[in-house]
């Protein structure tokens, strides 16, 4: 995999944003202990911090784990506010479940357990912002079941937009600068297919951020 931030440039992010609370100290200490892929706290403070700009009154997920984005996001929603955590991993959802409550953020979360792009048919908007962050070649799909219930202002954030355990950078910078390379995993057309929907997408202005393993951050603009 290709590093998208340096170890040193990583820590000062992490140092000069928001300090984690106990219970998202516990939850990077989970992730670190079970090898769990989760987006860290440089990335989980970018989301808070987007939901907060956003004056975000609804959100969802697709792909939550065990609820770390979530957790995140939550702190950003007013008293009356949702977010709608999926998850195909019924006990990560129980341990997402766990950890919200925690933060005393269950009465915001709806947990709806199976295939997020299901999930999204039975929800109506508006959700102000939404994380992609489930199976990469289903990205552009998740895109298109929830581009009409985001608003003016809304946000679409999607991660591992650069990187991931099987997705081949090389490969996938070729095919961003108009080439054709042989032999791209399915994750990586996946990925690619996304930033080309997105960076398509007229009412959407779409920019990839150097943080975490990448996120690409489109906002509805018409």
């Amino acid at each position: 995999m290709v590093d998208v931030l340096s170890d040193e440039i990583a820590r000062f992010v992490r140092a000069v944003g928001p300090e984690p609370d106990e219970t998202l100290r516990e939850m990077d200490d989970y992730a670190e202990r079970e090898g769990f892929p989760h987006v860290g706290p440089e990335v989980g403070a970018f989301l808070r911090f987007v939901a907060r700009m956003a004056d975000a009154e609804r959100i969802f997920e697709f792909g939550s784990g065990y609820g770390y984005s979530a957790y995140w996001m939550a702190a950003a929603l007013p008293d009356d506010g949702e977010i709608v955590l999926t998850e195909v991993d019924e006990d990560e959802l129980e341990l997402a479940r766990e950890y919200m409550g925690r933060g005393g953020y269950n009465d915001l979360a709806r947990y709806e357990p199976g295939d997020a792009m299901e999930t999204i048919e039975a929800y109506d908007g508006p959700f102000d912002v939404v994380l992609i962050d489930h199976q990469k070649h289903r990205y552009a799909d998740a895109f298109e079941a929830v581009r009409s219930k985001v608003p003016v202002g809304g946000v679409v954030i999607a991660d591992n937009a650069i990187t991931a355990g099987p997705i081949d950078f090389e490969a996938l910078l070729t095919i961003a600068e108009g080439g054709a390379p042989d032999d791209v995993n399915q994750h990586t057309r996946g990925i690619a297919d996304y930033l080309e929907r997105v960076t398509d997408d007229p009412d959407f202005e779409t920019i990839v951020l150097p943080l975490g393993e990448g996120i690409a951050v489109s906002y509805r603009v018409g």
